[in-house]
């Protein structure tokens, strides 16, 4: 990691980018990615496309997505309490007591999602919280003084917690799903660029939106590039902490190397080629089977127009939807390397069919 790279990766971990409102995540990450790339791609909902050798008959992309999850504000009491809804798959359970940024037009409002003090509880009745049970607290008397702030219904809401360092050997934080994987794909451009390597295909760098509410990011934008091949990257679950069954979720652990995923949408002969690079570059991976759909934006490539061949190339990751997701920095390492050592591998002539 270059000092250039490391000021990148905090800057955008760092900024807020909540489902449907990712455009200022989506300018630093463009402003980075620029430099390694010959064009770029904006679409209508804010999925930007570094293209990198424009022009040639076979397309390859690698992918992100590159928002959050969050909350929208729902109802403003008269005593100037702020109720939410879910943006995404937001976790009612961590949310009391958690700072909050409410993202206004004169830029964001702190509050806080208050709570009852475990004195006035029932304890033996205690709870997970429901949704229209947490409010937020942003010091306002009234609705009058919260709208004053320019609070409204829809205004969107996420937690202020930012990326730090443990041990040095994880980085924690909040959205490390997935905008350290939009980081490992600017990496691997940077890398591209930086060792003059002329691909034999068009490469477009793919950073796509709106990913925690139904892959819609990628769904748009796999139907406009068409490509012959996707290569997804994502976060999924590190099964070693407490509360995981590993007979149910698996057996993956950060620090054990990316992870390389079994399921009807990826096309099993581009995960085994993408298993022979790591196994002759000696880099280590995990297998990870999936029912059904994968969960990521994988699906909507391989299902788009007639079928695109896709696989997934996961990074496992810590307590996923809370404010202190994990990754262990040597997976991120690989990660980057497993994705650059697949591109250098490819001609640009595959056909991956399983019958010819």
């Amino acid at each position: 990691m270059t000092d250039q790279s490391k000021k990148f990766l905090y800057e955008y971990l760092n900024n807020a980018s909540p489902t449907g409102f990712e455009s200022s995540g989506q300018q630093i990450w463009l402003d980075y990615l620029r430099p390694f790339t010959d064009e770029y791609i904006v679409d209508t909902y804010g999925t930007v496309v570094g293209v990198i050798n424009p022009g040639q008959n076979y397309k390859v992309v690698i992918e992100a997505h590159s928002d959050e999850i969050s909350w929208f504000v729902n109802y403003i009491s008269d005593d100037g309490y702020i109720y939410v809804r879910r943006n995404g798959g937001s976790d009612a359970l961590i949310a009391p007591s958690m700072r909050v940024n409410l993202h206004t037009p004169n830029g964001p409002v702190q509050g806080v999602f208050g709570w009852p003090a475990i004195h006035v509880r029932d304890l033996a009745k205690d709870t997970v919280p429901k949704v229209n049970e947490l409010f937020i607290d942003v010091g306002a008397a009234s609705r009058q003084e919260v709208e004053e702030k320019g609070i409204h219904v829809g205004t969107v809401c996420t937690f202020s917690d930012g990326l730090f360092e443990l041990n040095n050997r994880y980085f924690v934080g909040r959205a490390l799903d997935n905008r350290m994987g939009g980081y490992m794909i600017a990496e691997v451009a940077r890398q591209l660029k930086e060792n003059n390597v002329r691909l034999p295909f068009t490469l477009y760098v793919v950073n796509s939106v709106q990913e925690e509410i139904g892959l819609r990011g990628a769904e748009m934008i796999a139907r406009r590039l068409r490509p012959d091949l996707a290569i997804i990257t994502d976060v999924t679950h590190d099964t070693q902490s407490p509360k995981y069954d590993k007979k149910e979720q698996g057996d993956l652990k950060a620090g054990g190397g990316p992870v390389i995923c079994y399921g009807p949408a990826v096309q099993n002969n581009v995960r085994d080629f993408i298993i022979r690079v790591a196994q002759e570059k000696e880099i280590p991976f995990q297998r990870q089977a999936v029912s059904r759909s994968t969960g990521t934006d994988t699906d909507s490539f391989a299902y788009a127009t007639e079928g695109i061949a896709s696989a997934l190339i996961s990074l496992p990751l810590k307590y996923m939807h809370t404010t202190v997701e994990t990754v262990h920095k040597d997976d991120v390492t690989a990660v980057i390397r497993l994705m650059y050592e697949t591109l250098l591998a490819l001609k640009g002539n595959e056909d991956f069919r399983y019958l010819k």
